[in-house]
């Protein structure tokens, strides 16, 4: 949903923007996204700390604010996924937004840490373990067969000039 906004808004492939108004640049795009998931994250955290999904104890802001327990890995982890996205939004931009969403490889690194860090899929049938290693096999081929498609594109891009 995000990538095909912001690819709109970066590069107004539709031409919807009247002549004369810029395209925004992808660090304003990312600095507006970046703003509207902190102001999102603001509204869920104290609407489900006074209203909790699943049966969970209700909670308050004053008691968030006095358990720190376990926060700065939290904190760490917000830091390095906000970083995270602003080299993908200029991925984006240098690559396109459809090849940088597809070398996030999301499906590879949680897996890889589920497996290795966290003990996941331990003792699982074998069928799991097959359909594990075909997911992984998978992904890793969609994103060779995406790289040298831009490889391609580049090569037919300058031709055309």
């Amino acid at each position: 949903m995000f990538s095909p906004a912001f690819n709109l808004a970066t590069n107004d492939q539709w031409h919807t923007l009247p002549k004369g108004i810029p395209h925004l640049t992808v660090y304003t795009a990312f600095f507006y996204f970046s703003i509207s998931c902190f102001v999102i994250a603001i509204i869920l955290n104290i609407t489900f700390l006074y209203h909790p999904v699943l049966n969970l104890p209700k909670s308050s802001l004053k008691a968030y604010l006095a358990d720190f327990d376990g926060r700065i890995w939290a904190l760490l982890a917000g830091l390095l996924c906000g970083f995270g996205n602003g080299l993908q939004f200029m991925g984006g931009q240098a690559a396109g937004y459809a090849a940088a969403d597809a070398v996030q490889a999301l499906p590879l690194v949680s897996t890889f840490w589920g497996v290795l860090l966290f003990g996941e899929y331990r003792r699982s049938s074998r069928r799991t373990y097959i359909l594990l290693g075909s997911m992984l096999f998978m992904f890793i081929v969609a994103v060779g067969v995406l790289m040298a498609s831009s490889g391609h594109r580049s090569s037919s891009h300058t031709a055309k000039e």
